[in-house]
């Protein structure tokens, strides 16, 4: 019998298949060389079972990976050469672990008998990556791939997500073996889905059922569970309002009733404010992040705190618990729901109102509807939302213009939502959006750039020319690093240091990318060109020039409590 005798690079490309890799974002070198040749094959012809984009910069291939992981809910990949291009991705390694985005990163690396000899482009990249992924291996024999390729994405994908790396060293990729299938299911000491608790799902039950003011704080770990459906029975049954956190937005629909808005610093008035007023606080797949409870010294002492969450280690890190459901939450919800009695807490509802009211006079009003005056973000953001598909995804930079968009954009579908909200990366939006087209080509689009972010990663619009990616990129140039400029204005005497930028001239550059391209100065031509940008079939450019003092508002200042959100500056 003959034996099925193949390189480590062909094995890895059929341990990619078996997993269910379709999409490839990547960029090719001298140490993923033999990779990129037997990825020739499977790529055209009768034997094309991956789609390979080349993007222009190794950060654009894990950013895009991440938007392709974060829309569809498969696991990202991203492929790329050792030394500076494997470096060139740790950014995009660490926004995927602090925003558990499941994405598998393989490198090159110099064969391993050049190890430690300084070798051209060698990089000690397991040492640099392990603190910033999941796991971290090198793999250092042809005979070790399918194992490893397997091993890799089941940690990616299973229990919190993240990112995982391999380092391929280049001996491994062209020695021969013979190939075996391998396929991962359990690893000894890892646990990704931890057993219900059921005392203390009890226990969680109990304190619900005798809250008179109960809120849910919703966040990503819903999305990444897929427990939508299961979070609805849950709040509608025991009536409680919810807030979402930044990445958790799509969890619940924008119209959803017990919706109350979006928490952190830049969230909803008031629930923000209602947070250190409940009696119970049900967090829901969220880590408590600073941008969410403000001072914690101050946050929400008067309240019982239940956690839900996968990860035992968010458990108490910030946020003292009283009950623990460490569980998934696909799990969990249901278990609580069974528990809990169906309720109603109008008085409670109806007592956000008027907060909501007041932000909406003070902040929401003059933000979307602005009657005199150059373009504001809120009002782009809020034109476009009106009139994008009600299955657009959002995808954001990073700056004031996520800020807007995450407020005044409407979500009605599940995963609909792509932004850097750990890290805050700059220069994350664009390759993202592209990783989102390739997820779902069915759904439009919608990437907000500031004029800082939208330049961080500006060689990607050679990924978006070539693959005639749909992206409608929406650029609100201010002419400024905004974000940073407001807090300078607020915090630092009005010393605008270093935040002021010169702007190239965008339309050319549009042009030399074939890109169609449309700027936005006069209010009245606004809701005309949103019109032409989704109706034009690809990419699409929409400059839209904003009021350079322009604010996000509501804002909670750093170290201050949370019921100290600043309606006005």
């Amino acid at each position: 019998m003959l034996k099925d005798r193949i390189t480590g690079a062909k094995a890895l490309m059929r341990a990619l298949k078996a997993e269910g890799v379709e999409t490839i974002f990547g960029y090719p070198g001298g140490s993923i060389m033999p990779v990129y040749d037997a990825l020739f094959d499977y790529t055209r012809g009768e034997k094309k079972c991956f789609d390979h984009i080349l993007v222009r910069h190794e950060q654009g291939a894990t950013h895009a990976a991440e938007g392709y992981a974060r829309v569809s809910g498969k696991v990202g990949v991203a492929l790329v050469t050792s030394g500076p291009g494997v470096t060139n991705t740790l950014t995009g390694i660490a926004d995927a672990m602090l925003d558990s985005t499941p994405i598998v990163v393989i490198a090159g690396q110099v064969p391993i008998g050049a190890l430690g000899t300084d070798a051209f482009q060698e990089v000690d990249l397991v040492g640099v990556s392990q603190p910033i992924s999941k796991w971290s291996y090198q793999i250092r024999h042809a005979e070790d791939v399918a194992w490893a390729v397997s091993r890799a994405f089941y940690i990616a994908r299973t229990g919190r997500p993240g990112p995982v790396v391999l380092d391929f060293a280049k001996n491994a990729q062209t020695e021969e073996i013979d190939w075996e299938p391998q396929k991962v299911n359990f690893i000894r000491s890892y646990v990704p889905y931890p057993k219900l608790d059921h005392e203390a799902v009890r226990k969680a039950a109990e304190l619900i059922n005798h809250a008179k003011k109960p809120l849910a704080l919703v966040g990503q770990g819903v999305e990444l569970g897929n427990a939508q459906e299961e979070l609805k029975r849950f709040l509608e049954k025991a009536d409680i309002p919810a807030g979402r956190t930044m990445l958790g937005l799509s969890a619940l629909s924008s119209d959803h009733p017990l919706n109350m808005g979006m928490l952190g610093m830049h969230g909803n008035y008031a629930v923000n404010l209602k947070e250190q007023e409940c009696d119970v606080l049900i967090a829901i797949g969220m880590r408590f992040s600073d941008r969410v409870t403000g001072n914690l010294k101050t946050y929400a002492k008067q309240a019982k705190i239940i956690h839900l969450d996968i990860d035992r280690s968010e458990i108490d890190k910030n946020v003292k618990t009283d009950v623990a459901v460490v569980a998934d939450c696909k799990e969990s919800l249901p278990a609580l729901t069974a528990l809990v009695e169906k309720n109603n807490h109008q008085e409670w509802r109806e007592s956000f109102k008027p907060l909501d009211e007041k932000e909406r006079v003070k902040v929401i009003e003059p933000a979307i509807h602005p009657k005199e005056g150059p373009l504001l973000m809120g009002e782009v953001v809020h034109a476009i939302a009106n009139q994008a598909p009600d299955d657009a995804i959002l995808v954001t930079d990073v700056g004031q213009n996520q800020l807007f968009a995450t407020r005044y954009f409407k979500y009605h579908h599940k995963r609909s939502i792509c932004t850097s909200g750990g890290l805050g990366t700059m220069g994350y939006g664009m390759p993202a959006a592209i990783g989102a087209t390739f997820a779902a080509p069915e759904r439009t689009v919608c990437c907000f750039m500031g004029d800082g972010g939208f330049q961080m990663c500006i060689e990607e619009l050679g990924t978006i020319m070539e693959q005639k990616a749909p992206v409608k990129m929406i650029l609100m140039n201010n002419h400024y690093l905004g974000n940073v400029r407001q807090w300078q204005d607020m915090f630092w005497l009005r010393r605008k240091s270093f935040t002021k930028m010169m702007n190239p001239n965008y339309e050319l550059i549009a042009q030399g990318y074939g890109i169609p391209y449309q700027a936005v100065v006069d209010r009245q031509d606004l809701q005309a060109a949103i019109a032409k940008m989704l109706a034009t079939d690809g990419p699409y450019i929409l400059e839209c020039a904003i009021f350079e003092e322009d604010n996000v508002l509501p804002m909670t200042p750093p170290g201050m409590n949370v019921d100290q959100m600043m309606l006005e500056i």
